[in-house]
């Protein structure tokens, strides 16, 4: 289906250092320009050096590492040739009006370009997508049973609710395989089984509800955050004091400091016994 345009159109997508829309930069920039004329759709793509840390989460998101960016021209460099390539156009993305479009504005605005928004249309594709398919519980009920919530926040009646989407679930999905994001196939993940039911909706790889520490492919305990992500959690922590104690009076749950204190507290009777 050909847009029907009366202004052109690019569809953007940023990668950057990390998820503030302020303090962080942009590390890659991907734009496809659709015309009004019907021309065929053009492309910018540019990896850029942002003069920042990429944070650890980011990374582990989008894979740019800092080496490949080192070389790289700075936003400076290029902002008049992103500026020139978008030009009077009309802006699409998803989650762009929260993300991309404001990072962009703040990464202009920071080398002296006043972007101006005013006339410029924007349409996020992810909004279209969360109101056409809402994910609240009066949506579900409706969606799997035909059913509308009363008392919707009433407890006892979003348990009620709650119980009728699984079991409207469990028939919608009986035989029905599930394609992951990799494009592996599940066989009939949604079953009436609880254990099967357990292990479909968590990630056996988290240890704690907040997903700070997980298992690795070894079975080790490791950090899921932060500058030690990935590194084994019992023996960071016995060297890293300093660490050790953050951990345990910050704004972690208690979960993850019983975790923490335990597994410290094993790998010192390990090391005593060693």
């Amino acid at each position: 289906m050909d847009f029907k345009l009366t202004k052109d159109l690019c569809f953007f997508d940023i990668e950057s250092t990390g998820l503030n829309v302020i303090r962080d930069r942009i590390v890659q920039i991907a734009i496809v320009k659709h015309f009004a004329n019907g021309r065929p759709p053009v492309e910018l793509v540019q990896l850029i050096n942002p003069g920042i840390p990429i944070s650890e989460e980011a990374m582990a998101v989008h894979g740019i590492l800092p080496k490949d960016l080192a070389n790289k021209p700075t936003f400076q460099q290029v902002a008049h040739k992103i500026l020139d390539f978008i030009g009077d156009a009309d802006l699409a993305g998803y989650n762009s009006n929260r993300f991309d479009v404001p990072i962009l504005m703040e990464e202009f605005a920071r080398v002296g370009i006043d972007w101006d928004m005013s006339r410029r249309r924007t349409v996020d594709v992810q909004r279209i997508f969360y109101k056409m398919e809402p994910r609240s519980l009066q949506a579900a009920l409706r969606y799997y049973c035909g059913k509308t919530l009363e008392n919707a926040h009433d407890a006892l009646a979003d348990v009620h609710a709650t119980v009728d989407v699984l079991r409207g679930q469990l028939q919608r999905y009986a035989d029905q395989d599930m394609i992951g994001s990799d494009g592996e196939v599940v066989e009939k993940p949604v079953v009436n089984d609880i254990q099967a039911l357990h292990d479909f909706t968590n990630d056996s790889g988290m240890i704690d509800a907040t997903q700070r520490m997980k298992y690795n492919h070894e079975g080790v305990v490791v950090f899921n955050f932060g500058k030690y992500q990935g590194r084994p959690v019992a023996k960071t922590l016995y060297e890293d004091r300093q660490y050790y104690n953050w951990i345990l009076n910050k704004e972690f749950s208690t979960q993850v400091k019983k975790l923490v204190k335990k597994l410290v507290k094993e790998y010192e009777k390990k090391q005593r016994e060693s």
